[in-house]
């Protein structure tokens, strides 16, 4: 299989792995390998890796559960997943956090990092017990599914996550500025609520400013908007420590997916306009947006079959995130191949210092094979996931995960 170094060349050279790590080239073990994996024409990627998915375990297994999530991550080529807090109960305490380790354990097939809240209950008013959930193994807090929306609890939010070496990721949206999608040509004639554009990049700058006073990183999660990247691109530009993910939905739609009523479009923050889209595109390009998360929110049918205003936000991306970003960005320059898995694996993998994102000897053998020419149309039947919420059914795609490896053991094959 081809495979890139780490500096972008494309090799042709063989990887070996035993015992779940990949070895070095001259290790004697690799002159009688047990098994041979012919993969030409083929492109082999370290694992990707997911900053941003819900599995929604505990309380809400009907929608999604670790074991069917993570079947779906490695459907797509995903092999490590940070899961978010707004389970039923929130992961706000250790003994969440424990059950969800003990899951994962059990039942995944690709690696689960999960993150704390930031705040009890996602309430907003008094700190989680951040530190003895980082004794449990998260590896970041959020809120995500609302923004910290009191400033001081984000300042003192931040300074005590500094303290257990964790990071703050915030979901970008007002909670204010309240809509049904995104407000403008499509709103308006379909007569539903929308929410004004500066939603998102309101708490995109307030979070920049206090990332910049306190010296401490911050990570803006799902950013949708143009304005959200000026903003991103110029405290980059003075050197705030600020790290910033946008999702396939964002550089693949438009607010133009939920005509009709479509509320498999329904997202949050919402879709905005092709400005918007071009714009991500751009900044994805340029390095202002550093990572590509699939922010992978399953519901069962019943949440999306129901009018636009009451069905809830979000869709599920593990299976056709690699695929969106080979269509949509590399096939349209944006990004070479090289780069779109860095932004899908190597640099999610170095921001929350994961042991992942490279091909390198002593790593772990997470991987993937990608059929760069194959076209194919993603069917809900066909899914790994419970849940079939998706603007994307039907849509022809270039490019297919056909197999994954977690640890060197085969967990995925089309």
């Amino acid at each position: 299989a081809k495979h890139f170094s780490n500096t972008g060349e494309v090799l042709e050279t063989s990887i070996f792995c035993r015992d779940g790590f990949i070895l070095e080239p001259n290790d004697p073990a690799c002159a009688k390998p047990a098994e041979v994996i012919d993969a030409q024409g083929l492109y082999l990627f370290p694992g990707l890796v997911d900053l941003h998915v819900h599995f929604r375990e505990p309380g809400q297994e009907y929608k999604e559960d670790i074991a069917s999530g993570t079947r779906a991550a490695v459907a797509g080529g995903v092999t490590a997943c940070v899961t978010m807090p707004n389970t039923k109960p929130v992961a706000d305490q250790a003994s969440v956090i424990a059950f969800m380790q003990k899951k994962a354990e059990a039942n995944a097939v690709a690696r689960v990092y999960p993150t704390g809240s930031v705040s009890k209950d996602l309430r907003g008013e008094e700190l989680s017990e951040m530190g003895l959930m980082a004794e449990q193994g998260i590896v970041a807090v959020t809120d995500d599914g609302k923004a910290v929306a009191n400033s001081d609890l984000l300042r003192k939010g931040m300074d005590y996550a500094k303290r257990f070496d964790l990071m703050v990721m915030d979901h970008c949206e007002d909670p204010d500025l309240k809509g049904v999608m995104n407000e403008g040509v499509m709103s308006w004639p379909l007569g539903l609520a929308g929410q004004a554009t500066p939603a998102e990049a309101i708490i995109v700058a307030r979070d920049i400013l206090m990332a910049e006073f306190l010296d401490l990183p911050i990570y803006l999660q799902h950013i949708s908007s143009e304005q959200s990247v000026a903003l991103i691109r110029e405290a980059k530009a003075r050197g705030v420590k600020v790290y910033a993910e946008t999702c396939p939905h964002y550089f693949s739609l438009t607010e133009d997916a939920c005509a009709g009523y479509n509320t498999a479009a329904k997202v949050n923050p919402p879709l905005k306009r092709e400005e918007d889209r071009l714009a991500i595109c751009e900044a994805l390009k340029d390095g202002t947006l550093d990572v590509i998360s699939t922010d992978h929110a399953p519901h069962e049918d019943d949440a999306k079959d129901v009018p636009f205003a009451q069905a809830a936000n979000g869709l599920i991306g593990l299976e056709t995130s690699l695929a969106l970003g080979y269509t949509n960005l590399v096939k349209k320059g944006y990004l070479t191949l090289f780069e779109l898995v860095e932004k899908m694996s190597t640099i999610p993998a170095e921001i929350l210092r994961l042991p992942h994102g490279r091909l390198d000897p002593g790593m772990p053998a997470d991987f993937c094979l990608f059929d760069p020419d194959e076209k194919w149309a993603w069917k809900a039947e066909n899914r790994a996931s419970k849940s079939r919420n998706t603007p994307f059914e039907g849509m022809t795609l270039q490019g297919h995960v056909k197999a994954t490896w977690v640890a060197g053991k085969k967990v995925y094959t089309c």
